[in-house]
């Protein structure tokens, strides 16, 4: 197996395990090395008072299409941990299906700097709704991070 190819699967493992984007319905629906979608639709348990998606659901599955972005690069051993991340809420999240893009702009050896975006899609027409500068953490050597 290709190593890019172990470093998608360890993804894919690890996001199994998240109890917060399962929370949310979500789903890897893009993956490639530094790159990673999360998508996830309308439900009325993820809404504010207005009925659009909360800002902290958003935040939520655009930290993890960071993360997991982030951690697609990161050595076997290491696991990804979000140090600091500032989310610009641009529009409304009305729409019946949202979709969150984690991008790296910056691998490295201890942080990682990547970039997301956050998309309502309301019948069929995309709009952005959120941005996300995101810097995380490879972390080895710590009991019960690694690799996840």
């Amino acid at each position: 197996m290709a190593a890019d190819e172990a470093a998608l699967d360890r993804v894919r493992e690890s996001f199994a395990q998240q109890g917060a984007m399962g929370t949310l319905g979500a789903q890897l629906t893009h993956l490639a090395p530094g790159e990673v979608d999360i998508s996830f639709d309308w439900a009325p348990g993820l809404t504010q008072q207005h009925g659009f998606i909360h800002a902290g659901m958003l935040s939520a599955a655009l930290d993890s299409a960071c993360g997991y972005a982030g951690f697609s690069l990161m050595p076997e051993d290491a696991g990804v941990l979000t140090i600091e991340f500032k989310t610009n809420l641009l529009a409304p999240a009305k729409g019946q299906r949202f979709r969150c893009e984690g991008r790296v702009l910056k691998p490295g050896r201890t942080f990682v700097v990547a970039e997301g975006l956050a998309y309502a899609i309301d019948n069929g027409a995309e709009k952005l709704a959120a941005t996300m500068h995101c810097t995380l953490m490879a972390v080895q050597g710590r009991s019960g991070i690694a690799g996840k």
